[in-house]
């Protein structure tokens, strides 16, 4: 019983999902205090009400909290700006630098020791055979 609970722990993926546990709730740590600590009073300064809690409508001795509704959305947004423009948009440009660049639609492969030649060429330069000009 204890031999198949202590091979499921030790798994890779177990460990894995566990260490981006741990890194995610230190990110979601620095994301909540820039938004927090620098966005919020950013906010403030711009519409001149750091808190809309305090907002409230009566309808039938029913209250309305929807200043705490426009805390939630603003808050949302800037958590999204933040993940945005400090994670998705810098990884996206590291993927681009690390992608493959796209094949030269000018060129083609020798049929003898396939390197790559333009498609005009009736001869390789690397292994000198004679090759069809491409259509």
């Amino acid at each position: 019983m204890f031999k198949g609970f202590r091979d499921f722990i030790l798994r890779g993926n177990v460990i894995d999902l566990a260490i981006a546990v741990v890194i995610g709730v230190a990110f979601t740590a620095v994301v909540t205090a820039i938004v927090k600590d620098l966005l919020t009073p950013l906010i403030a300064a711009i519409v001149g009400k750091p808190d809309f809690s305090s907002l409230t409508f009566t309808v039938n001795n029913s209250h309305f909290l929807y200043g705490d509704v426009i805390n939630a959305i603003i808050s949302f947004l800037a958590i999204a700006a933040v993940v945005y423009f400090v994670v998705v948009l810098p990884m996206n440009k590291l993927a681009e630098r690390r992608a493959k660049p796209a094949v030269d639609v000018a060129t083609r492969e020798c049929p003898e020791c396939l390197s790559t030649i333009p498609k005009a060429a009736r001869r390789c330069s690397f292994c000198t055979s004679q090759v069809q000009p491409a259509a």
